[in-house]
């Protein structure tokens, strides 16, 4: 393997710098700072929309295994915030339900709640 076929190191840098960010800031890892889950989701979209840019402006000018990592980064970064998006939204959508009476909440589970077993027989 030349020189020329070696992955750059700052690039990888970069890359890894910017995947890292965007997964503390989707509250993946616990903080090592803090200790706790710390979650920006708007910080997070900007990190990953730092890697598409990326990945749009040297389009044909990557090794093939720098368009690899790019891209798997970006892949994976998306579904996560993807995921990270569908949990905020369903944890919102349940404290709003907390907040009613039972019968607003949920009126299927009103009737009859002290009956949760399902027999089949």
């Amino acid at each position: 393997m030349t020189d020329e076929d070696k992955i750059n190191p700052l690039f990888l840098q970069l890359v890894i710098s910017l995947q890292s960010a965007a997964m503390y800031q989707m509250g993946k890892p616990v903080s090592p700072i803090s200790g706790e889950v710390e979650r920006d989701l708007n910080q997070a979209k900007i990190s990953i929309d730092l890697l598409t840019m990326l990945q749009e402006k040297t389009a044909g000018n990557l090794k093939d295994e720098e368009k690899q990592i790019l891209d798997s980064a970006v892949y994976n970064l998306q579904m996560n915030y993807i995921e990270e998006l569908e949990l905020e939204r369903s944890n919102k959508a349940g404290d709003k339900n907390d907040d009613k009476p039972k019968s607003e909440a949920d009126p299927a589970t009103t009737e009859n709640e002290s009956n949760e077993t399902f027999d089949n027989e």
